[in-house]
């Protein structure tokens, strides 16, 4: 298994939710909900040169078929600048991109289930579901000696 801290990003039209991972590769935890806006991106890449994350893995939403809709192309879209902001900046990150289909309802269910209630379950919903995203891509390397997803 590879080693070094992963960053995930859920991302959403009004705020893009971040985790990261252990150094080792075994746990993600929450990080930050950044608020969809002028400097968004910029904080992103703060976060992940901070962190001196080698991946970046982003959720990709796709249909119960495994199809890719108008979400998909604004997810893909905001992928790439992200990207490019981190080259621009030599931050030698990846970029890549995951299935996220149930994320965030899973995450929804698991702040559900702590007693999380609605403004509290709201706030933090999208560094729940950026947990599960990366979670689920570090427990799949670790299962099958593969990277995650698919580079951008």
């Amino acid at each position: 298994m590879r080693r070094g801290v992963r960053v995930a990003l859920d991302i959403g039209d009004a705020r893009i939710g971040v985790a990261s991972s252990d150094p080792h590769g075994i746990l993600a935890t929450p990080v930050e909900t950044v608020r969809r806006g002028p400097g968004d991106l910029d904080r992103i890449v703060t976060l992940v040169a901070d962190l001196e994350a080698f991946e970046i893995v982003v959720g990709l939403p796709r249909s119960l078929n495994g199809g890719e809709g108008p979400a998909a192309v604004k997810i893909r879209a905001t992928a790439e600048q992200v990207r490019q902001l981190v080259a621009a900046r030599q931050v030698d990150t990846e970029v890549r991109l995951v299935d996220e289909r149930f994320t965030t309802v899973t995450a929804e269910r698991m702040l559900r289930e702590r007693g999380k209630k609605g403004s509290k379950r709201r706030a933090v919903v999208d560094q729940a579901a950026a947990v599960v995203i990366l979670q689920h891509a570090l427990d799949f390397e670790r299962e099958t000696g593969n990277p995650p997803g698919r580079p951008l």
